[in-house]
């Protein structure tokens, strides 16, 4: 089985393509961000220490935490962003390394697929057989998380300017899939990736 790490700018359309590639061989998709919210939840691996360092105003009445309150929070002060990262993202990867293992055990698929938008800055090239980077030019990035995500001009020069250029990605990645164009194209690429 080989684990293969799939990451890109916002926009790119990284969940389009694993959503191609689902659907054109055997293999388990895992995202980094679901994991990082199922790791906060009540009894969870993180819910104690999040909780503990945000204070009860950031939970439901249920008793779960409120991604909204959570992100209000931590985005207006740095240090705090950085301690709460300190506590999600080992959880995060340690989960993923023991569903790497479970699918190894299990043997019956031939790609096990993780994506993550910190997959290089979390040093996550050293469990990933490959990374991937997904591209898409800038303005069709832009035009995607207009429509998609309802984004505004300024937001979306805000998130980009906070992301690797091109450049930088492929330094770091083996392959490069461009998602600019149509799904044939896309999907041509994804093809002669998986067949090497």
């Amino acid at each position: 089985m080989k684990v293969i790490g799939i990451t890109g700018g916002v926009g790119a359309g990284k969940s389009e393509v694993l959503c191609m590639i689902g659907q054109m061989c055997r293999c388990r998709i895992i995202y980094s961000d679901d994991v990082g919210n199922r790791v906060k939840e009540p009894g969870e691996a993180c819910y104690e220490a999040v909780t503990e360092l945000l204070g009860v105003e950031v939970l439901k009445e249920d008793g779960t935490i409120d991604r909204r309150k959570m992100a209000d929070k931590i985005f207006s002060d740095q240090e705090l962003l950085r301690k709460v990262n300190a506590i999600i993202h080992p959880a995060v990867k340690t989960y993923i390394l023991n569903e790497i293992e479970e699918e190894r055990r299990k043997g019956l698929v031939d790609y096990f697929f993780v994506e993550a938008a910190l997959l290089i800055e979390e040093g996550y090239d050293k469990i990933c057989d490959e990374l991937w980077y997904i591209h898409a030019d800038d303005e069709i990035r832009r035009v995607r998380l207009k429509v998609s995500r309802g984004y505004s001009d300024e937001k979306i020069k805000q998130i980009m300017s906070h992301q690797r250029c091109r450049e930088e990605f492929e330094k770091y990645c083996g392959r490069t899939i461009d998602n600019s164009g149509d799904r044939a194209c896309t999907r041509t690429q994804i093809d002669s990736c998986l067949k090497v």
